[in-house]
């Protein structure tokens, strides 16, 4: 969506004169606004802090069962990996959703700045080099997207070191001997 497009939507002036009114109760908005920024913040923060110790914990229990020997059958192995797969892929797919709302959430926070009388979040967001320039500030979703990938290949590999063996075994069965 176009820049004034956008404004049109977000600034609707005819139901306010431009008055002291108007600047008071955008700062109020703005205000409000930047607290429910604060809050899908947390919420983010919160639903990492869940996969990583939900990954942490199964694979935990996974390196323990594989230690001790106890017996697992192949398949609990194959089920874990493959289950924590699909965990990790809806991880990630979580990060992307909250990184492109909080990009939404301060794209509005910069256009209602430019109706108040200082841009401290654009001002900050153009010292850091818009996030283009790693030696000033690397985004934080760039590094927590790449987490729940790293978590696959760990999954990957529990799954793939029962997987193997099992499809050695039936594949003969399945196929028939080879001639």
């Amino acid at each position: 969506m176009k820049k004034d497009e956008l404004e049109k939507i977000l600034f609707n002036q005819s139901s306010f004169s431009i008055s002291e009114d108007y600047y008071k109760y955008l700062f109020e908005q703005y205000k409000l606004y930047i607290e429910s920024a604060e809050k899908i913040s947390d919420r983010r923060q919160k639903s990492n802090e869940f996969f990583l110790a939900l990954n942490t914990a199964i694979l935990t229990v996974v390196g323990f069962a594989i230690g001790k020997g106890d017996g697992f059958p192949p398949f609990f192995y194959i089920l874990i990996g493959s289950g924590g797969i699909i965990i990790c892929y809806f991880w990630y797919r979580i990060v992307r959703s909250y990184k492109g709302l909080n990009g939404g959430k301060f794209d509005v926070i910069h256009m209602i700045e430019t109706k108040l009388p200082l841009s401290l979040y654009n001002s900050e967001w153009e010292i850091l080099g818009r996030g283009n320039d790693k030696n000033k500030y690397w985004p934080f979703s760039h590094i927590e997207l790449n987490i729940p990938w790293i978590f696959i290949v760990f999954h990957s590999f529990v799954l793939l070191k029962f997987l193997i063996p099992v499809l050695i075994v039936i594949y003969p069965i399945l196929m028939g001997p080879i001639k």
